[in-house]
């Protein structure tokens, strides 16, 4: 999970991010915006410079901790580990696998994710208590992932394509600067309105995600911190944190041990092989 050809380019890390038309994206982007540069126009090539240069890492693999804070303060903790593997079709998304390790309750409990460019995403969850594996209806994509703050939608690779994105200014962040663009999404069964992202000058990593519900009330935020480059190019944040503003309920994930080009393949990636998850 991260902030990641007719427009099929796509952003690669789980939880959020973001296509260069003929655009020669260059030093340009940080300044005012471009001659003759809509906001829409901008905010697409921000996206694209954010895509292009998380391409190529081939498949992960990374330990996390979820943490899970209610209302009152109270919190329970979960052990799991995610598979990713990027895939190069541009017409396909990548494809990730997370399996929880602890609590015992939740143990056994895997996720499968195959991201698609135009149609709903396919999400398969198996429940070891059932041993069946369920299949997340289209409709479903906003529902709760394991009752964390997090929504089955979140979890997807982020393919630039499922969004369309308007620039809207220059402003510091902590002590970088970033743009701060809008992506609408295309899917129409999508819990969300549009999605304000905060993307440092500098790096093009995701920094914060603000989301809007169907009212178009602000209903969640998500900050990336702690990055760390990996294989000298590609950036990964290690805490993200997902604040619910209208249950006063926050997600937290911090993740440890990424490795790259483990050698995963797609056959560890099929709903039939989910049950034998390990």
């Amino acid at each position: 999970m991260t902030f990641h050809k007719k427009h099929h380019t796509r952003t690669h890390s789980g939880l959020a991010a973001v296509i260069v038309t003929g655009l020669a994206i260059t030093g340009a982007l940080t300044t005012a915006p471009a001659l003759a540069e809509s906001p829409e126009e901008k905010g697409l090539a921000i996206a694209v410079e954010a895509d292009k240069r998380d391409l190529g890492w081939v498949d992960s693999e990374a330990e996390l901790k979820m943490v899970l804070t209610n209302r009152n303060g109270e919190t329970s903790t979960r052990e799991l580990r995610i598979k990713t593997l990027e895939v190069q079709d541009p017409d396909v998304g990548d494809k990730s696998l997370t399996i929880f390790d602890h609590p015992r309750d939740i143990e056994g409990t895997a996720f499968l994710s195959h991201t698609k460019i135009a149609e709903p995403d396919d999400q398969w969850l198996y429940l070891p208590a059932l041993k069946r594996v369920k299949r997340i209806s289209s409709a479903n994509k906003s529902g709760p992932f394991v009752g964390s703050e997090f929504a089955y939608e979140d979890l997807i690779s982020q393919e630039v394509a499922k969004y369309t994105y308007k620039w809207l200014r220059d402003e510091a962040c902590g002590d970088l600067q970033c743009f701060v663009i809008e992506r609408f999404p295309v899917y129409e069964n999508s819990g969300y309105t549009k999605q304000v992202v905060w993307i440092d000058q500098e790096e093009y990593r995701a920094m914060k995600i603000d989301f809007y519900d169907r009212k178009d009330s602000l209903l969640k935020t998500l900050v990336n911190a702690d990055y760390k480059e990996y294989l000298d190019q590609y950036w990964r944040a290690h805490t993200l944190q997902m604040d619910n503003h209208q249950t006063g309920k926050s997600t937290t994930l911090t993740f440890e041990d990424y490795q790259f080009k483990v050698g995963s393949n797609e056959g560890d990636f099929t709903s039939n092989r989910l049950k034998r998850a390990r």
